[in-house]
């Protein structure tokens, strides 16, 4: 039922972005590519999860978990990037409206989506190539749900340590870059606006953003980032299943429901049908 309302509330967004008139703006245009991330992740991981789930356990190929693996941090470093490029979306329209449509113009979105899907894909080939390159001696059971970077590794019989050193060298700054860019946006628009209205008001149109961004971050930070020896296995699956499950649930909820542009378009399209 999750997985259903995940991809229906995704690809409401999509075809909403898509057809209303009201909607061609950046910001939609960056939830609409928000919502293709939240997709590839919940179809990436959820499906093989319920057979594990249904059948208590489940077995998977080198290749297949391989690829699992490529796509789940593709999509979860586009995700970091994207939101990145929305919170200074949101820094243009507030601190620089005059100028934000010469600013934020189709081919610069369009330049700034592919970049984000660039260097993703460029990052995702860094990671994933260590851990094709280790030797498995077995027993070759993940405990997980998926197959997790980490867990991964740790079942491979040779020396692991560079392999490690490589996930924190680039996890490290993919999180943290675009963290300390989305802090200083906001920091900017508090700065900009002296009256405590106008902040007021100026968060309440980036309410969306902030919990979005608050809810994925803390998830990644808390399994990838902080050191987790105290850490049980139960609760890192819990934390994963946030940012796998939760987060792409939570995502079209937020923007509908603290949206009155998505809010008018559902009626319209409500309407229509």
């Amino acid at each position: 039922m999750v997985y259903e309302a995940t991809m229906c509330g995704n690809l409401m967004i999509i075809s909403l972005v898509l057809n209303s008139k009201n909607l061609h703006t950046p910001m939609y245009f960056f939830i609409s590519q928000l919502s293709i991330s939240d997709i590839l992740v919940t179809t990436d991981i959820v499906p093989n999860m319920l057979h594990i789930l249904l059948h208590n356990g489940g077995t998977i190929t080198f290749i297949s978990c391989m690829t699992q693996f490529f796509f789940f941090c593709a999509a979860e470093v586009f995700e970091c990037l994207l939101l990145t490029v929305m919170s200074y979306d949101r820094y243009v329209a507030i601190c620089n409206p005059l100028h934000y449509t010469s600013i934020m113009t189709n081919t610069f979105c369009v330049k700034l989506f592919a970049m984000c899907w660039l260097v993703g894909i460029v990052v995702t080939i860094i990671f994933t190539v260590p851990p094709s390159m280790l030797y498995f001696c077995g027993p070759n059971i993940i405990n997980h749900f998926f197959c997790d970077p980490i867990p991964f590794v740790e079942l491979s019989c040779s020396d692991t340590f560079i392999v490690h050193l490589d996930f924190y060298i680039l996890a490290v700054p993919i999180l943290i870059i675009p963290v300390t860019i989305i802090v200083v946006s906001y920091t900017y628009i508090v700065l900009k606006i002296p009256s405590n209205t106008g902040r007021q008001k100026a968060f309440s149109t980036c309410s969306s953003h902030l919990t979005v961004v608050s809810i994925f971050y803390w998830t990644m930070f808390s399994v990838y980032v902080v050191p987790n020896k105290g850490q049980t296995l139960t609760i890192s699956k819990i934390l994963s299943l946030l940012y796998t499950v939760f987060t792409p649930l939570v995502n079209p909820i937020i923007y509908s429901l603290r949206n009155k542009d998505i809010k008018k378009a559902i009626q319209l399209w409500s309407h229509y049908h």
